[in-house]
């Protein structure tokens, strides 16, 4: 896959490689994410301690990395606006955002599916991509 920019690749590596860790979790230990759900729904200050460094990763990837200029730097640069924009929820009014959370329960290991796949797909991708000079 050809970009603009070998950041896009590396970024692109490391959240497939983020991805792949968190799906294989879902899939080997899908009752931890039902603990997790339980502890952050029990504790206001968990919730908060988690949404900021989202808030934080997300708004580092979108001062470094806001690339509209391919598919693989497009898909990088929503990531770290979704990531922004989880993190502002968690902050600022993490109840829907719980909820949603705790309905996505119901399908922890198609969700882990979907995430290795994803993670495949980007980890390839940057690895396997070249940064290229669009003239």
């Amino acid at each position: 896959m050809d970009t603009i920019s070998i950041l896009t690749l590396r970024l692109s590596e490391a959240i497939g490689l983020y991805m792949i860790v968190m799906g294989i979790g879902g899939l080997m230990a899908p009752l931890r994410w039902r603990a997790v759900m339980d502890d952050l729904e029990r504790s206001p200050g968990l919730v908060m301690a988690l949404g900021f460094p989202v808030f934080v990763v997300g708004a580092a990837l979108i001062l470094i990395h806001s690339i509209w200029t391919d598919p693989l730097a497009v898909i990088v640069s929503l990531i770290g606006y979704a990531a922004l924009v989880e993190g502002a929820l968690l902050l600022a009014v993490p109840a829907p955002l719980l909820r949603i959370g705790r309905w996505s329960l119901n399908f922890t290991r198609a969700w882990a599916a979907v995430s290795i796949v994803l993670g495949l797909f980007l980890f390839l991708a940057g690895l396997t991509g070249r940064a290229t000079v669009i003239a």
